[in-house]
């Protein structure tokens, strides 16, 4: 029998050249519907009044904390006998507020103001102990950003802590501004850790002061811990071995502080820690003065910061090599280069 070939009919969008056959073409099954797809729980709308009220009661909690631990015996008097201070200083003309402008300086002057309050320091290690005796330094100053990260003690009230934190800040910000240094604050792991603490905060710290900075010397946690009533606050910055760059540092302030002391002691130990290390009671118009003049960091104060900071001068310049280069820097401040 023969077979008559017929031709094949191409079904366009149907199937892709079918194979010719005599058999009739098969029929294609329909698609599958499509599953939709799995629904996703909605996330609950975080609520806004039950947040607020979840802050209001642990802010609640933390001012009762701080209120007990404010009130020990050793706390009131501390904070009885600063506010008789400040104000005792106040009264006799002292912790002046405006930035000494009205001081005259010449290039000589700050250039020496220079010398005393950044190649001297202002204890002398010895025998594990600190003595109070400036002692020649090199010129020692931070190569990294610096990261200030804040402590408070459970003395602090929130109130207290915010006004505290904002004004570090604020101060961390002009820090950066003078010197041209990265300065801030963080909230994180920090490399300059600044410790507000009461009475008795302070005498249980040295565990604490040995995990923040590992390695520190016994004497300096001593100096700390059984700081005397008549320093304010501290600070003691650390290099790596032999070596003039500052990797880490640590201020510690009196929570009992009143507030123009307090703000003072964070200008002092703040620009102490970038490396203006000595005090002098040569240095005028100056925070670097143990006479209480001024209380906050003045314009001299700034310059102090701009020359440490300027690149002609090297971490680990002595006295001899500094000082010319000092003498330069300070005339061209002043505006009287010739």
């Amino acid at each position: 029998m023969t077979r008559i070939a017929r031709p094949c009919l191409a079904l366009a969008l149907l199937a892709a050249l079918a194979a010719c056959s005599d058999q009739p073409p098969a029929q294609t099954p329909p698609p599958a519907a499509e599953a939709p797809p799995p629904q996703r729980p909605e996330t609950p709308r975080p609520d806004q009044a039950a947040l607020r009220r979840e802050r209001a009661e642990t802010a609640r909690e933390a001012a009762a904390r701080a209120e007990v631990a404010a009130n020990s015996p050793a706390s009131r008097t501390m904070r009885d006998h600063l506010a008789g201070v400040e104000q005792a200083l106040i009264a006799r003309g002292r912790l002046r507020t405006d930035d000494g402008s009205d001081i005259a300086m010449t290039p000589e002057k700050l250039a020496e103001d220079f010398v005393e309050v950044a190649l001297y320091d202002e204890y002398l290690r010895q025998g594990g102990k600190l003595i109070s005796r400036p002692t020649p330094a090199p010129l020692r100053r931070w190569q990294q950003p610096v990261a200030i990260r804040l402590e408070f003690g459970d003395s602090v009230a929130p109130v207290q802590r915010t006004r505290d934190r904002a004004d570090i800040a604020d101060f961390a910000a002009r820090l950066q501004r003078v010197s041209g240094h990265p300065v801030g604050l963080t909230g994180a792991a920090g490399n300059f850790n600044v410790l507000i603490l009461n009475e008795d905060e302070r005498r249980a710290i040295g565990p604490r002061l040995a995990s923040l900075v590992p390695g520190i010397p016994e004497g300096d946690i001593a100096a700390l811990r059984d700081l005397a009533p008549q320093n304010y606050c501290t600070v003691f910055a650390y290099s790596s071995g032999n070596s003039p760059v500052y990797s880490q540092a640590v201020a510690l302030i009196r929570a009992e502080l009143p507030p123009r002391l307090r703000r003072s002691c964070v200008h002092e130990e703040l620009a102490q820690g970038m490396g203006l290390a000595n005090d002098s009671p040569r240095a005028r118009p100056s925070v670097f003065n143990d006479d209480e003049e001024f209380a906050y960091l003045t314009r001299h104060d700034e310059l102090l910061l701009k020359i440490l900071y300027d690149p002609r001068l090297r971490p680990g310049m002595t006295e001899a090599e500094a000082r010319p280069i000092v003498l330069q820097i300070a005339r061209e401040l002043l505006g009287t280069e010739v």
